[in-house]
């Protein structure tokens, strides 16, 4: 591994994703400037396709929980369908607020992976904040409904990808580094 560092890299190496949080929100100040800092992201051809839907509201989050994993427990996949039957598990870390991230579909090139980018962006801010942070793919399950879709109001001819749940780390849980692997390079010169 590189011997180079500094505060960017080493905040990079040092986020996790928190499943549990304290209950208060973030203050303002700091969601706007994680905010923005997905709104900074690299975007193909310019076309800014996010969108951002913070919730706020803890029945709603709850309910997303609740939906999510409804339909998990109706998956063809075993391990997807043992994670909804947990009861005590919160797909969303019981956050204070998440922030669903969707992508504009006309005139936009690459709306996936541009969302993708802002959502790193925006998780590498919150750490650099000491903020925690949770990259959810299973919301899937709750965006897939007509109804639970209706329900997050999104701009026309927006697609919901992901979930970030957010807020203050839970000081009582520790988030161990996992071994990374290091033979995943190969060079052509």
């Amino acid at each position: 591994m590189s011997s180079l560092t500094n505060e960017v890299l080493e905040t990079i190496k040092r986020r996790r994703s928190v499943r549990k949080f304290l209950p208060e929100k973030i203050k303002q100040e700091e969601l706007d400037a994680i905010i923005e800092a997905g709104i900074y992201a690299a975007t193909g051809h310019n076309s800014q396709p996010w969108h951002f839907t913070v919730i706020e509201n803890k029945d709603f989050i709850n309910e997303m929980n609740r939906k999510t994993k409804a339909a998990m427990r109706e998956s063809d996949i075993g391990w997807v369908r043992k994670m909804g039957e947990k009861e005590r598990l919160h797909i969303l870390g019981d956050a204070p607020m998440v922030i669903v991230v969707s992508g504009r579909q006309e005139n936009a090139y690459s709306p996936l992976t541009d969302c993708a980018n802002a959502i790193q962006n925006m998780i590498v801010a919150a750490e650099s904040l000491d903020i925690g942070t949770c990259y959810i793919g299973l919301t899937d399950f709750f965006f897939n409904d007509p109804d639970n879709l209706a329900s997050l109001n999104l701009p026309d001819g927006h697609v919901p990808y992901y979930t970030v749940s957010i807020g203050y780390k839970d000081p009582a849980y520790v988030w161990k580094t996992p071994t990374r692997k290091t033979d995943v390079v190969s060079y052509i010169k």
